[in-house]
């Protein structure tokens, strides 16, 4: 759970089983998913906010690599086709006047401590065991504890009620765990709702404030150890469907490998996880698996950073548009592929009400029209008017073409071909510029229908 320097690399996996009928469909989206892979290659951690992650992800047979850098200010993606990174900001104006960084090391020590006062109090599940053992970590040849452990689910809602028998009766323990929660996160509430952010009294005391809560967590627990019996009796007779959730078909298993120090240098980790069968249910249970090993931990690590040199694509902006993005990437790549056919961020479906809408359909010499700003909007188009020529220069978003009409004039160009429109661009009283609806719409690789309510639907694929 501590946050040290250190260098690894990892492979997670998910395993799908069908139902035993399934339809085409359904064995399809599973048979996608069962593809579906995230490897690490190498990743290193310089500190808690400093790290990089090369590797890839594997998907319907393709490997998408990848590479991603993270520091205070922020986090840099570099996929395999992108023209630029992918940038994403963790510095949030609306924060600047809480600042979290100094109380990073006391919330690791809550994390930590949280932890430890769990597996302190858990009991062991009925398979569990450790020996010694050579295994090779990074080529190397190390001399290893095994700690393994295996669980099922109807062993793990067992190990529930001892593990709050256990907490109840360690006082001193959940007071230093209390007391650690209050170190951690007091300075940050107290920053943003004063004093009297736990409440009324004296909690600017740290004794005082432990006190009160402990109070509260005990009550708690002896509440719910009451009726506990009762409570987990209802619950499954409630919801019968958890007894295949949590039954012996769901099953988790655990290899973790310790260095003399006690720090971790290999886990292999198997969640099994059962699903209750009934009609329309295609998934009869889901297996994720996942392989770690880790090394240099404690020494001297250097990031890889993303190069950031030529560039890089806000994708928090919200102003991004899809075309934006997908121009971000190589047209042959697999990502340009996997956002345009698969994700269809491009698609749009734009329902216009007919009229009485708010952005109401004018019909006009047998022509319907809507507010070029509307549509161009709801495709993501650019618009720019030049007013002494009343000429507008619509942007397609996603391929670039030009747009080009004038109001009053039946002549535009699309992408520098000249066309005639049925009927010209115009300024309705309302003071909106008003433009032949399917012009527009096939203009910007869009459809148009029309279903017998009068109700119209823009459809771009």
């Amino acid at each position: 759970m501590e946050v040290q320097a250190s260098e690894s690399r990892q492979s997670v996996s998910i395993e799908i089983i069908p139902a035993d009928k399934v339809s085409a469909e359904d064995k399809e989206i599973i048979e996608l998913i069962n593809s579906l892979s995230l490897i690490v290659d190498h990743a290193k951690i310089q500190d808690a906010s400093t790290m990089s992650i090369k590797g890839s992800i594997g998907y319907s047979g393709e490997k998408l690599p990848y590479h991603i850098s993270m520091d205070k200010k922020g986090m840099a993606i570099q996929l395999e086709g992108a023209k630029q990174p992918l940038y994403i900001s963790l510095e949030d104006a609306s924060l600047d006047y809480i600042d979290l960084e100094q109380y990073n090391e006391q919330a690791q020590e809550f994390g930590v401590k949280a932890v430890g006062f769990l597996l302190k109090h858990m009991p062991n599940p009925s398979t569990i065991s450790v020996k010694k053992v050579q295994e090779k970590v990074n080529d190397e040849s190390l001399s290893l504890t095994q700690l393994h452990a295996e669980i099922r689910g109807d062993e793990l809602v067992k190990l529930v009620k001892p593990l709050l028998t256990n907490a109840a009766k360690d006082e001193e323990g959940l007071k230093e765990l209390i007391g650690a929660f209050y170190d951690a996160f007091y300075p940050i509430l107290s920053a943003q709702f004063g004093s009297d952010a736990l409440g009324e009294g004296p909690a600017s005391s740290k004794e005082f404030a432990v006190a009160a809560m402990y109070g509260v967590v005990q009550e708690a627990l002896a509440e719910a150890l009451k009726e506990y019996d009762q409570q987990f009796d209802a619950m499954f007779e409630e919801m019968p469907e958890l007894h295949t959730v949590f039954g012996k078909d769901t099953v988790l298993k655990m290899d973790m490998y310790f260095d003399s120090s006690l720090n971790t240098r290999k886990q292999n980790m198997e969640l099994t996880v059962a699903i209750p069968q009934s009609e329309g249910v295609p998934v009869k249970s889901f297996t994720v698996r996942s392989e770690a090993e880790m090394w240099n931990i404690g020494g001297n690590v250097a990031v890889d950073q993303v190069n950031l040199s030529t560039g890089k694509l806000e994708v928090t902006d919200e102003e991004i548009t899809p075309g934006q993005v997908l121009r971000n990437f190589e047209p042959g790549s697999i990502i340009y592929k996997l956002l345009k056919e698969e994700m269809q961020i491009t698609s749009k479906d734009v329902l216009i009400g007919y009229p009485g809408d708010y952005y109401e359909v004018i019909k006009k010499n047998g022509a319907s029209f809507v507010p070029l700003r509307y549509m161009s909007a709801e495709l993501d188009a650019e618009i720019k008017w030049n007013k002494e020529t009343k000429t507008i220069t619509i942007i397609d978003d996603i391929t670039q073409e030009e747009i080009v009409l004038t109001v009053g004039s039946k002549q535009a160009k699309v992408g520098g071909k000249a066309v005639t429109l049925s009927e010209p661009a115009f300024i309705h009283e309302d003071g909106k510029t008003y433009v032949p609806l399917r012009f527009i719409a096939e203009a910007l690789g869009a459809k148009v229908q029309v279903d017998g309510d009068g109700w119209i639907t823009v459809t771009r694929d």
